[in-house]
């Protein structure tokens, strides 16, 4: 037995509810279940109405599965749980106390809890250790308009939760939302491997210096030397010449190198070599002015595909790391390249400054860009898949990431619409 589901039986008032009793035989009558606790310290609802024995109490709720475990959890010393007006339990098992020494009334709720609800709980934790998720085996036995509707809540959550960063970098760069896009951008062009590296090389460059470069030349030589892959010595024609340029800008700026950064190059495509990101990013920063702005006049996968319309400098058609000739290709950035921009950067961006503005009329165009996208292929939404969950384009693989690792990882099957229908379905 979960506290969850406790949670979530009284919330709902989930058991027989007309002749409610006290572990000391006093009438029980909820008038009001009060407000669910999710955040701060203290009991588990607040501001809930009940009368005992005929008289009206307001006050707060705890809940335990066992009544022993308000003294484990040691609440007979917090006077914050002095105003708790009832203990709901599952089994009582010892009698609670205030630190006025008196009794805290006590429901227990195995009494009044119906065998087929207890059922449906049990079904959906059993053998919870040896499944991936643990409603694999009744997941089809939810209607699609359920599992969207929740896939889309759930998105949400992952972009609030994605804004997080971007509103913490708002505070750092005062108010410069030009400089925030600049790190953002650079940390999504480092993607899984480089995005930390690429964000500290975009922290490492005052986005006043990035504005005063007038050349990719520049932003390249920039970026590779705070990226510390300047500090060798080469024969290159390219690389004495960037890191010529390079000593010279460090100088005019008084820029500092990080000690120690390194980028990854170890099981990366060559497509994805910093090398070849670090230099798109330069060409895209000396062909677009008021990159933030930009952004925010695109409204649709093709203008965004438009926007990043660049290469690596000439160098790189023949080259993906220093020295080394390749076969000749353009080094464009793809319009898949550009969708993982606007999953991990831009859309999480947009939002944050519009819930600045307090703008919330454009979530629908979120929603319609992402739906336009194909899903991304992962371990995760492919395994979601097999057991019967829609992933029909990005909002749905994004939303499924968020999904697994903070609700079916969790167990929080009472706090998902997925696990709530299917403990409340009629079937037996």
């Amino acid at each position: 037995m979960k506290e969850d589901f406790l949670y979530y039986l009284w919330k709902f008032q989930k058991f027989e509810t007309k002749q409610l009793k006290t572990t000391q035989g006093e009438t029980v009558v909820v008038s009001s279940v009060g407000s669910h606790n999710t955040q701060a310290a203290g009991p588990d609802f607040f501001n809930a109405l009940v009368s005992i024995q005929g008289q009206k109490w307001a006050g707060t709720i705890e809940i335990h599965v066992k009544s022993s475990d308000w003294f484990v959890h040691q609440h007979q010393n917090d006077t914050n749980y002095d105003n708790v007006i009832l203990h709901v339990v599952w089994e009582h098992d010892i009698e609670v106390f205030r630190s006025n020494n008196t009794s805290i009334p006590t429901l227990q709720l195995k009494d009044y809890v119906s065998v087929s609800a207890l059922k449906k709980y049990k079904d959906l934790y059993a053998n919870a250790g040896n499944k991936w998720i643990n409603c694999e085996n009744q997941i089809k036995e939810v209607p699609k308009f359920i599992l969207e509707n929740w896939l889309e809540r759930i998105y949400f959550e992952r972009l609030s939760d994605k804004s997080i960063p971007v509103n913490n970098l708002l505070k750092e760069c005062k108010n410069n939302w030009e400089a925030v896009c600049f790190i953002t951008l650079a940390k999504a062009f480092g993607g899984n491997s480089n995005g930390v590296a690429f964000s500290k090389i975009a922290h490492s460059i005052p986005f006043g210096v990035v504005q005063k470069a007038t050349t990719s030349f520049e932003l390249e030589a920039l970026f590779f030397g705070q990226a510390n892959l300047l500090i060798s010595h080469q024969e290159d024609p390219y690389y004495i010449s960037l890191k010529k340029e390079y000593e010279y800008l460090k100088h005019k700026f008084k820029l500092t190198q990080q000690a120690g950064l390194q980028v990854q190059f170890f099981k990366l495509r060559p497509s994805n070599f910093p090398t070849i990101r670090l230099s798109q990013l330069a060409a895209f920063y000396s062909s677009v002015k008021n990159v933030f702005s930009a952004i925010f006049n695109c409204n649709d996968i093709d203008a965004y595909e438009k926007l990043f319309d660049v290469a690596a400098a000439e160098y790189w058609k023949t080259h993906y790391t220093f020295g080394k000739i390749s076969k000749k290709s353009s080094k464009k950035i793809t319009r898949i390249f550009v969708e993982l921009l606007l999953i991990n950067a831009i859309l999480p961006l947009k939002f944050a400054y519009e819930n600045s503005l307090q703008k919330f009329d454009a979530i629908s165009s979120h929603l319609a860009l992402l739906r336009g996208l194909k899903p991304e292929k992962n371990r995760i939404s492919q395994h979601y898949k097999e057991f019967g969950f829609p992933v029909e384009n990005a909002l749905d693989s994004q939303a499924l990431l968020t999904l697994k690792k903070s609700y079916c990882d969790q167990h929080k099957c009472v706090n998902c619409a997925i696990g709530f229908h299917l403990l409340n379905a009629s079937k037996p």
